[in-house]
């Protein structure tokens, strides 16, 4: 599913309160009961919320990711353009990284036509949508093959990462919280993303607007280790602030009527 800017502004409301009902997600949406339920229907169908009677919760916990299918069906328009906002900041001719994550493999298509680019990865399915770009070198790290979505964790993985230093580092991340930390669930793979940060000049974390206020259990970064970020949305407050404080760019991949634009 797409899911437009109204489920994913209720998604947020879920997940700032932990459980909500539905009268409380119609007055807080200025919308009907009855676009709630519909809404409220599509996403628990998706796997995204869970119903009790009278109202919904978060599926999960701050220990446990959505499975890979799940996140590629959310907000799959967003991370679209997202990736498109990347693709056009990324020069040919350099050399990058690529973390685990839907976002990053969405990235990973729409540098397709990109050109003399060496790409580092320990996500399989990156891997394989960037080798059938003739003119992409793509250099798989050693590791641990997560079945869940093909990502690659482990020891062997950071040490792999540890003789590189990259161009940029393009990095996906579970969740951001409101006092600027970056947060995955996977310590294995927070342990490798922490190395490719480590190991770039430059660090652009790809997130769209359902990572905001997101919690997860370990801590992989702050806003203060990022050069740029590229979303869908306008972040939500307090998160404007942070990023100027932190001296992040953050640019917005608005619809094609409206381009994407740099924020300060």
């Amino acid at each position: 599913m797409n899911s437009n800017p109204r489920q994913l502004k209720l998604l947020d409301v879920v997940r700032a309160h932990g459980s909500v009902t539905v009268e409380q997600l119609a007055e807080t949406l200025a919308v009907t009961l009855q676009t709630v339920r519909r809404d409220v229907q599509r996403l628990a169908e998706a796997g995204l919320l869970t119903r009790f009677h009278g109202g919904v919760r978060v599926p999960g916990s701050t220990i446990e990711n959505l499975a890979h299918r799940q996140r590629e069906s959310l907000n799959a328009d967003g991370k679209a353009r997202i990736a498109m906002a990347v693709a056009k900041e990324v020069p040919d001719n350099c050399s990058l990284i690529l973390n685990i994550g839907t976002t990053t493999e969405a990235i990973a298509r729409a540098l397709m036509h990109h050109k003399g680019l060496r790409v580092i990865t320990n996500n399989l399915n990156v891997a394989a949508i960037l080798s059938s770009n003739p003119n992409c070198e793509v250099i798989v790290t050693g590791g641990v093959v997560r079945a869940r979505d093909r990502g690659i964790v482990g020891e062997a993985a950071v040490d792999f990462i540890r003789q590189f230093r990259v161009d940029i580092a393009l990095i996906g991340i579970s969740g951001i919280e409101a006092d600027g930390s970056l947060r995955d669930f996977d310590y294995r793979e927070v342990k490798v993303a922490q190395t490719i940060i480590g190991h770039a000049r430059e660090v652009w974390l790809a997130a769209d607007s359902s990572k905001f206020n997101r919690p997860a259990m370990v801590e992989l970064a702050t806003l203060s280790q990022i050069d740029r970020l590229f979303t869908d949305q306008p972040p939500p407050e307090p998160f404007p602030a942070l990023l100027a404080e932190a001296g992040v760019s953050c640019v917005v991949a608005l619809p094609e009527s409206h381009p994407p634009k740099p924020r300060p």
